[in-house]
């Protein structure tokens, strides 16, 4: 197993432990995976990321701390947030972790998933120009959120 992989499995026990939250001290917990501190920073804002639902809140100093809250919501609400976080642009590996994320959140179906997932996919999006696929990308995207609320 990577050891960012061991990080976030961590974290996310933590998470559970703590009913949604969990406050992370970034020296104690890379001391006690024999890391350095920036592996845990690195994990934390790849995987556990607003795409993803979690809200992070940091305190720095002596005393810092970084807290990892995961966010419960209703399926509207959880859509709105999506449509609102996805911009005017989007690149294929966030696309694919928001729909993870709905996924995950029985938003969508595994079938749905995978359909939608290929959809925005760069093979599908290949013959636009690169300077507006991440665009044409979020357009998608948003349609499809459209729907998903009706």
């Amino acid at each position: 197993m990577l050891i960012s992989d061991a990080i976030a499995k961590l974290i996310e026990e933590m998470i559970n432990e703590g009913e949604g939250a969990a406050e992370i001290k970034r020296n104690d917990l890379a001391g006690q995976l024999g890391c350095v501190p920036s592996q845990i920073n690195y994990v934390i804002t790849s995987r556990f990321t607003p795409e993803r639902g979690y809200i992070i809140e940091s305190r720095r100093g002596g005393g810092g701390y970084i807290r990892i809250i995961r966010k419960q919501m209703g399926k509207d609400e959880y859509l709105m947030h999506f449509l609102y976080a996805i911009g005017d642009s989007i690149d294929e590996k966030e696309a694919v972790a928001f729909l993870g994320n709905l996924f995950d959140q029985e938003v969508i179906t595994q079938r749905e998933y995978g359909l939608l997932g290929s959809s925005v996919s760069n093979a599908a999006l290949g013959k636009l120009p690169a300077p507006i696929r991440n665009s044409v990308r979020a357009d998608v995207l948003r349609h499809i959120i459209l729907r998903l609320m009706k």
